[in-house]
Order: structure tokens, then C-alpha cells, then sequence
């Protein structure tokens, strides 16, 4: 059985005492990075095997990782924070688990996706998932062109790197919408900006972006409403 167990995204304290249990439970642990892995490991007193497995390893690491869990073994999937296998790795191991009958559990727990989503005062019932847009300008492009117009809230990772260069081509894309940007979730530095994609963009041509960042930006029908609801007030206004 290969069990894929969410770990905190930040803040140790937020794990599940399920997570905890299976992962004191398995025969070995694969992580993508066994050294995050191990501080947890060493808060918790967790004395397992730690088996690196990350991007570049992955496709050498899945024929034994197969062969113990087919020989009965039971494994654990980690990924360095969040989720397994979003936009992390897992989904080959997932996959060729599928083909082999082994069986898979899900252990619920921490998400920076859902995180930014509620911490967001965005009007939304609906999200659409990017992961990490692409790096090429030309591929951003033709992506936030294909989405000027969808109908449900957009989130999406980047690297502090490419802050202003990425909301510089939103703004250009979609006109200046509301955006949430989230920094550091649950950690000690953590910050939640909420604005426009204007305002954004002179905030953090202010200040230095650090850290790990999560957007959340407006959907079309809602920015179209709050511009009605603007408009509406606006001609009530000249009325009085």
C-alpha cells in the first residue's frame, strides 16, 4: 500500500495525528526532500527509513519502490511541503501503482492552494489550478490571454524571481483586476497582499518580494460585476 500524506506548508504543528501515525507506521518513507523531511521527522520522534525521491531521481527510484510494495511493504509519499503529486512529484508513482493493483490512500491534511483560496476575499465558488505558469514569456502570454476570460477564480505559484515580470503581463492581459498574493503561509513572515494588479505591482516594486508566493487573481464575471455595481452607483450619484 502507498499511502501519500500531506505535510505542513509551513507551520510544523499543522499535521494531522493520522499523518503522523502512518508515518511512524510505514516500512520507509520516499521524500522529496529528506532534509525538510527530517526536521519533521526529528520534532515528532519519527525513526524511519527517509528514501530521497524528488524530480530527477524519480523514474530510477519507482522500479523498487514497486518491487517492496508488491513484496508486501507498506510506503509513504511526502512531498517538501502541501500535497504530494501537486505540482510536486508522485503522479508516475501514483500511476504505476494504478497498473500494478497496489493499492492507494490519500492522508488529507495541509494545501497552500486551499490556504490562499480562503484567505482571499475574492468572489468566487470556483477555482481553476495553474500550478508554476510557464517560465517563457511568449507561453505566459498566450496562457493569460486564455484565461482573460474565464469564469472562475485563477491561482497559481511563483518564484519571488519573477514578481513583477509576471504581474506586469496580468495587468497587460487582463486590465487592472483584483489579485490576493500570498507569502510564507503559516510560517513566521507570512503576509497576505490584497489589491489591484496597479497597486501590486507598486508595492512590490517597493519591497524586495521574498520567499514562496501563491496568487489568486479576480474571475471575469466578478470583476464585470464590481465595474456594474461601480457604474451603477456612479450614475445614481449624477442623478441626486
Amino acid at each position: 500500500m502507498l499511502y501519500l500524506v500531506a505535510t505542513p506548508i509551513g507551520n510544523l504543528e499543522d499535521i494531522t495525528l493520522r499523518a503522523l501515525r502512518i508515518l511512524k507506521e510505514v516500512d520507509f518513507v520516499l521524500a522529496e526532500d529528506t532534509r525538510k523531511t527530517g526536521i519533521l521527522f526529528k520534532r515528532y520522534q519519527i525513526k524511519n527509513r527517509l528514501i530521497s525521491f524528488y524530480e530527477h531521481n524519480e523514474d530510477k527510484k519507482i522500479p523498487k519502490a514497486i518491487e517492496e510494495l508488491k513484496g508486501g511493504k507498506k510506503a509513504a509519499l511526502v512531498s517538501s511541503a502541501g500535497t504530494p503529486a501537486v505540482s510536486d512529484p508522485g503522479f508516475k508513482l501514483i500511476k504505476k501503482c494504478r497498473e500494478e493493483k497496489i493499492e492507494v490512500v490519500s492522508i488529507p491534511g495541509p494545501s497552500s492552494v486551499i490556504t490562499a483560496f480562503t484567505l482571499s476575499s475574492i468572489d468566487s465558488e470556483k477555482f481553476i489550478f495553474l500550478g508554476y505558469v510557464p517560465r517563457k514569456k511568449g507561453k505566459r502570454d498566450k496562457l493569460f490571454s486564455q484565461l482573460a476570460t474565464f469564469p472562475s477564480a485563477c491561482i497559481f505559484f511563483e518564484s519571488p524571481y519573477r514578481i513583477l515580470k509576471v504581474l506586469g503581463e496580468l495587468k497587460q492581459a487582463l486590465g487592472n483586476r483584483k489579485i490576493t498574493i500570498c507569502r510564507e503561509m503559516t510560517k513566521k513572515f507570512e503576509e497576505t497582499f490584497e489589491g489591484s494588479l496597479e497597486e501590486a505591482i507598486n508595492y512590490f516594486s517597493k519591497k524586495e518580494p521574498k520567499g514562496e508566493f501563491t496568487f489568486v487573481w479576480e474571475n471575469k464575471v466578478a470583476s464585470n460585476i464590481e465595474r456594474r455595481t461601480k457604474n451603477s452607483l456612479d450614475t445614481k450619484e449624477e442623478r441626486q
